[in-house]
């Protein structure tokens, strides 16, 4: 169906002109091929409004010609600046953030733009209200809302507070470097490590992987 799409617009006149406008926005076609399976429309759309969503996408605070820029394209497209606005008073009223810290964290993380409210809320009272981390340290650190919620951010921080609760843990390790562990290397400091010490952390880790209860985890 968006093959057919495509073949309905002109290739001189509509397509080739997009075409050639992304390359000069520094996009490589690689990078064009990934944004048009996603934003099929972004190749079909006239010229003008093409240069409107390029327009919105540094108006968030990325200049064309940077490696993110493709990300912020992809977020802002088709949404009217109207959106975008709203869309930014939400995260900062969820977060907490002033105007310089939305600013930094949707320039550096384009991609929050795109998550619900329900999943920004949820998000909010983890980090903040039981991690405890500060507006600022997430505005700073915004890479940490590519991670899932369920899938990574509370299995892992429920593992380092439970080894925190047992005294097995030499070093207090910062929020953002556990996350950014690959699962292997995560497993292998926090769980393999303490498998003696510890027989069911691997089972309760894996549950709560699968988003099962975390009362599982057994705090000393």
């Amino acid at each position: 169906m968006k093959c057919c799409n495509v073949l309905s617009h002109s290739l001189e006149r509509v397509v080739k002109p997009n075409v050639a406008y992304l390359r000069e926005c520094g996009l490589r076609d690689c990078d064009i091929a990934k944004l048009c399976v996603r934003r099929l429309r972004l190749i079909t759309a006239n010229l003008q409004c093409l240069q409107a969503m390029v327009g919105c996408a540094e108006n968030i605070g990325i200049p064309r010609h940077t490696g993110m820029f493709k990300h912020a394209l992809h977020c802002v497209a088709f949404l009217s600046e109207e959106e975008i606005a709203a869309r930014v008073e939400h995260l900062k009223n969820t977060f907490r953030w002033t105007d310089a810290e939305v600013g930094m964290a949707v320039s550096r993380a384009p991609m929050v733009l795109n998550r619900t409210k329900e999943s920004l809320q949820r998000s909010s009272e983890f980090r903040i209200s039981e991690v405890g981390l500060e507006p600022a340290y997430i505005a700073q650190r915004p890479f940490i809302f590519c991670f899932s919620l369920e899938g990574r951010l509370k299995p892992r921080y429920y593992v380092v507070k439970f080894l925190k609760a047992n005294g097995l843990l030499k070093r207090d390790p910062s929020y953002s470097a556990v996350l950014k562990e690959t699962e292997k290397a995560f497993r292998k400091k926090f769980i393999c490590h303490h498998k003696e010490a510890a027989q069911h952390l691997k089972e309760d880790y894996d549950a709560a992987c699968k988003g099962e209860v975390l009362s599982n985890f057994r705090f000393a």
